[in-house]
């Protein structure tokens, strides 16, 4: 694996899109990558091939992404052994972020693990399958799938604030929130990324947006192309057609159009498809084509 200086990651495909700065010493490329699609179907088990799994990482950082989204419970674990073999050790510019809250049982499903021994022992897995002695980000995850769970999320939270004063965490953040719950947490310790779902066809969070960027917080949304359910849309195709791109890549351009704040991590299990969610990055999007995809979620 090639490795880059930072002046040198400024002239590659990802940093067009330019960078946001999370917390002093953590700037990413606002393009950057969700390594959920590394597990096998449905984020569940090994992939059928590992190597091609290694490749795309290693595609990514060729291609100046300086920012992974990933889990460990994500396989379970498999992704994260995968970006450890694949990048390892890591590019001084390059930062990991991962998520706590749930794991994955013996049928495929996603029961929360909120209590604080799940916490703790969650970080030391993250820690030990990524190859790690702290880890950038943490984002507690909490809420249902698709839509955050009113009700108190201070006490997960004050776990890993804990662990944060022991050093095996360097920031926070947050998963499937509301405002009132990221006000919260905020009451206990700064926290530096909201990554909820949010797309041009789900657009709940446009207020919560806005007010995360006044406050200088990243706003990550995942699935930003649909999730397990493509975006579909005629004003999309239509765009897409006019720009002679694909429709994902609009819908990514529209994303970073939308607010600076926001970060992207679409993921795919393909560099060549990777190469193509990248373009997103060199996209801009005219007011007129900006009128008509602000609809489609309106």
């Amino acid at each position: 694996m090639q490795s880059h200086s930072a002046n040198e990651y400024r002239n590659l495909p990802a940093a067009a899109a330019g960078t946001f700065t999370m917390a002093e010493g953590l700037t990413v490329t606002r393009m950057g990558y969700g390594a959920m699609q590394l597990a096998g179907p449905h984020v569940f088990g090994p992939p059928a091939d590992r190597e091609a799994a290694v490749a795309v990482l290693r595609a990514a950082v060729e291609l100046g992404i300086t920012h992974i989204d990933t889990s460990d419970f994500y396989g379970p674990y498999v992704t994260n052994q995968i970006i450890k073999k694949a990048l390892h050790p890591y590019p001084d510019t390059l930062h990991i972020v991962t998520k706590v809250g749930a794991l994955r049982d013996a049928e495929g499903n996603w029961p929360p693990a909120l209590a604080p021994e799940q916490l703790r022992q969650a970080i030391l897995d993250n820690l030990e399958h990524l190859g790690l002695d702290t880890l950038d980000v943490v984002n507690l995850r909490v809420g249902g799938f698709s839509s955050p769970t009113p009700g108190s999320i201070a006490a997960p939270f004050t776990v890993l604030t804990q662990l944060q004063r022991e050093g095996l965490i360097k920031h926070l953040g947050l998963s499937n929130v509301n405002a009132e719950q990221i006000t919260e947490a905020q009451a206990i310790a700064p926290i530096v990324c909201v990554q909820n779902f949010y797309n041009l066809a789900n657009r709940a969070d446009d207020a919560l947006i806005d007010a995360l960027a006044a406050q200088g917080i990243a706003y990550v949304p995942y699935f930003p192309l649909g999730g397990f359910s493509p975006l579909q849309s005629d004003t999309l195709k239509a765009v897409a057609t006019r720009l002679g791109v694909t429709q994902m890549v609009v819908a990514l351009a529209w994303l970073l159009q939308r607010s600076p704040n926001i970060l992207l991590i679409p993921g795919t299990s393909s560099v060549a498809h990777l190469r193509t969610n990248v373009t997103a990055a060199t996209l801009t999007l005219s007011e007129e084509d900006l009128n008509e995809l602000n609809n489609v979620g309106a």
